[in-house]
């Protein structure tokens, strides 16, 4: 018999792979769920996200395993990731959270609450903190972090504004037990319609995505063509085009046109000041903003 080539091999090594990394999921967690479905198709990447993770929710640290979830849900509900928000619910309650928290950001303890504000700023404009902020969190009192705790605190925290955009690149659903029940469905920038369908990642609502994808290529074409025959026409004044056309593809809703009574009551409740945005860290012709460095 022919040896097995060597594209074979490989793509058997990986399936192999894979296949433990989900028996494992299954044994720790009882479940698979669709983030690690995802990553599953990189299965070194799975692998080396779960010690992360690991880390910073089961190892042993300053902060009991209940405030770890809550902190992720605060960071989660940040960024308007329902997904996140109901699978540390779950998890939150699963280490013995006292459920009257889950009732929004007020019911938490004052300590939880003091880190409100800086939440806010490393989600949309991470460049304005600065050491009172730190300051603020460490000095002595009945609700004082440890440098420690604060630590831990932080680190989950950024960790899960970067997981919350993993979930909204990649159209991950809710999985089927959490389906319709409460804080689950990534909220969609067109209003009520998901952005991807019940039957997995992509579905119609891929479908729809693609074919916007497709109208905005197609539009950015035509700008290129009438550039050819504009020759006097800017760099700059193309580029101002594009986001015209680009706003008017609806492919990108602004920050600052988005209602946010739109989104679902059970991820508004983890978060104080929704209007509070992104915004340009400068802009061509001002003056850029001081800097926060900490080696």
């Amino acid at each position: 018999a022919r040896p097995p080539r060597v594209p074979q091999i490989l793509r058997e090594g990986v399936e192999s792979s894979r296949r433990q990394l989900f028996i494992d999921a299954f044994v720790s967690a009882g479940k698979v769920d669709n983030i690690t479905m995802v990553m599953g198709l990189h299965p070194q990447y799975l692998s080396s996200f779960w010690k992360t993770q690991y880390l910073l929710l089961r190892m042993d640290g300053p902060l009991p395993y209940h405030k770890r979830h809550y902190i992720a849900i605060m960071a989660a509900a940040r960024h308007q990731c329902s997904y996140l928000v109901g699978l540390h619910m779950g998890e939150f309650l699963q280490v013995g959270g006292n459920p009257a928290w889950l009732q929004g950001l007020h019911c938490a303890p004052p300590k939880l609450r003091s880190l409100n504000e800086i939440n806010k700023l490393l989600a949309h404009r991470p460049w304005l903190i600065t050491k009172e902020h730190i300051e603020a969190l460490l000095k002595t009192g009945e609700n004082s972090w440890s440098l420690a705790e604060l630590v831990q605190a932080l680190v989950l925290l950024t960790h899960y504004h970067s997981l919350a955009s993993f979930v909204f690149g990649c159209g991950i659903n809710p999985e089927a037990e959490q389906d319709g029940g409460p804080g689950c469905r990534p909220p969609s920038p067109h209003g009520d319609s998901s952005p991807a369908s019940d039957d997995g990642v992509g579905g119609s609502g891929g479908k729809d995505a693609m074919r916007e994808v497709e109208v905005l290529m197609e539009r950015m074409k035509l700008l290129r063509e009438s550039q050819l025959e504009e020759e006097g026409v800017t760099q700059e004044e193309m580029a101002t085009r594009f986001e015209l056309e680009k706003t008017e593809s609806l492919l990108v809703a602004p920050s600052d046109i988005a209602a946010p009574t739109s989104l679902q009551s059970n991820v508004l409740c983890f978060v104080e000041d929704p209007e509070f945005g992104y915004k340009d860290f400068t802009r061509r012709g001002e003056q850029a903003p001081p800097t926060f460095r900490a080696q």
